[in-house]
């Protein structure tokens, strides 16, 4: 493929995305394929010879679309969002044209330069404090990770290695093993999967801290098991605080929290994948509250602030600490700006070398939409989420499992939880919306997520009336097979 074949074969394809997003309502938002589909359609081996463009593309419908899951279906209810939009889908075609692989100033200084740039317009659109900010001469910044499952791993990484020099430094005796085989990492029992599979990454104890009747881990609650640990030899070093839990969106008590944090030496990071997209607008900024506290703080632009996957910002109080535990200098990675202190190597940041340029899609978004625009992105699908609170609501067969705060409603039909398994199986088997379950407690529950850029409040009745229909037709039944026993 040429340059020429290129112009037009681009065109082609822009025109099917813009096609495929405008349309995709009209998709079945789950596909009706069973696992092992793909293989049968395709052949065993890659082509010996060239295969033209138009049978590629003639592919897409027939092979890949009937096991594609539409993610950005106003129809599509589960998981969290994922971010997209035409100005970073742009930007990504940029990204990918001048390809540049920017793991140093030198490897591409724009790339790298620009990111830094955008970390600190993202971090004073949510009010961080100015110590997380890079500026011109500040000790912290932001970095884009891959996810927030790597922003984790990395600052528990980081926190790994400063606790053990700061031990060693304290107690010369003890080895580096000794001092592994002690230290303990802490999350809520609420948080996401990601923590533990850092802390076993890490080669670390993990404990779950219990949360309250809210669902959010308070100061008493991590108080009590840092006691009981300490007196057990143990090395508290890390707390992952949870703001907007995957389960039901509950807010860990940062305010309790970061004092006690502060006073054990412990590093605080705090996971706001989800969330951390609505603390840009004022009305619920108060939810990051004791970010002060924090040695690092994370959220993912790539659910909720239509920047396209993948996206997560990361910052950091002092980005010593994250180059102090990563830092290696090869001679074929060194440049003679690095020792200037006037550039970021980024490769110290993270777990791999490579990085893409994945700033453009911020630079694009926040200049084409505006602060404005994207508080009223936010601010829409929070609208919408109490819509269907309150339809729910309406309905005495149903109940609220947990505050509605942003745009994640749990709910779940009065009764047993095989009768809302029961429930969620037969929402998904019809295939006109998408959900995904969670466990609050001992409850079986739905979670019915915002997600799409383009749903409306028709969309939200429609689902309401879908899920009132099948909870009626399967009330129906049981009351039957019941009336039978």
């Amino acid at each position: 493929m040429d340059a020429a074949e290129f112009r037009k074969r681009g065109k082609e394809m822009v025109d099917y995305i813009a096609d495929y997003l405008e349309k995709i309502d009209k998709r079945q938002v789950f596909p009706d394929v069973e696992p092992g589909y793909l293989r049968p359609l395709i052949p065993d081996c890659a082509p010996q010879d060239p295969e033209s463009f138009d049978d590629v593309f003639k592919d897409i419908e027939k092979i890949i679309m009937p096991g594609v899951t539409h993610w950005h279906s106003p129809y599509f209810f589960a998981y969290f969002p994922a971010a997209s939009s035409f100005p970073a889908l742009l930007a990504d075609m940029l990204c990918g044209g001048i390809g540049c692989v920017g793991f140093s100033w030198a490897a591409s200084p724009a790339c790298t330069e620009l990111e830094t740039v955008m970390l600190d317009w993202l971090g004073k659109m949510i009010n961080l404090p100015a110590e997380f900010l890079a500026g011109k001469d500040g000790q912290g910044g932001g970095v884009i990770q891959g996810s927030a499952s790597e922003a984790t791993l990395i600052s528990l990484l980081a926190a790994r290695t400063k606790t053990i020099r700061r031990v060693q430094s304290e107690k010369p005796e003890l080895t580096e093993a000794d001092i592994m085989g002690r230290l303990v990492a802490y999350a809520s029992d609420q948080a996401h999967s990601s923590v533990e599979r850092a802390a076993l990454i890490g080669g670390v104890k993990i404990k779950n801290v219990s949360s309250d009747d809210t669902f959010s881990v308070c100061g008493s609650a991590l108080k009590k098991v840092l006691d009981e640990d300490k007196a057990s030899g143990l090395i508290p070093f890390f707390f992952c605080a949870t703001l907007g839990t995957t389960p039901c969106c509950s807010f860990d008590k940062l305010l309790e929290l970061g004092p006690i944090c502060k006073k054990e030496n412990i590093w605080m990071h705090i996971d706001a994948a989800y969330a951390g997209s609505a603390f840009i607008c004022p009305e619920f900024r108060h939810l990051l509250n004791g970010v002060e506290f924090a040695d690092s703080f994370n959220f993912n632009p790539h659910k909720w602030l239509l920047v396209n996957f993948d996206c997560s910002a990361m910052w950091v109080k002092k980005r010593s600490d994250l180059t102090g535990a990563f830092k290696l200098e090869p001679l074929y990675l060194q440049h003679h700006h690095q020792e200037s202190g006037l550039v970021t190597d980024y490769r110290h940041w993270q777990i791999p070398l490579g990085r893409r340029f994945r700033s453009l899609k911020l630079w694009f978004v926040l200049r084409m939409y505006g602060v404005t625009g994207l508080q009223e992105h936010i601010r829409k699908h929070v609208r919408l989420s109490h819509q269907f609170e309150h339809l729910v609501l309406q309905d005495e067969r149903f109940e609220i499992c947990a505050e509605v705060v942003l745009g994640l409603v749990c709910f779940r039909l009065k009764g047993s939880n095989e009768l809302n398994k029961a429930l969620l199986k037969s929402i998904n088997e019809a295939k006109k919306i998408h959900l995904v379950p969670c466990h609050l407690r001992e409850k079986f529950v739905l979670r019915f997520a915002v997600c799409s850029r383009t749903v409306e409040s028709t969309h939200i009745e429609f689902a309401w009336q879908h899920i009132s229909q099948l909870a009626t037709d399967l009330l129906k039944t049981w009351e039957q097979n019941h009336q039978q026993q």
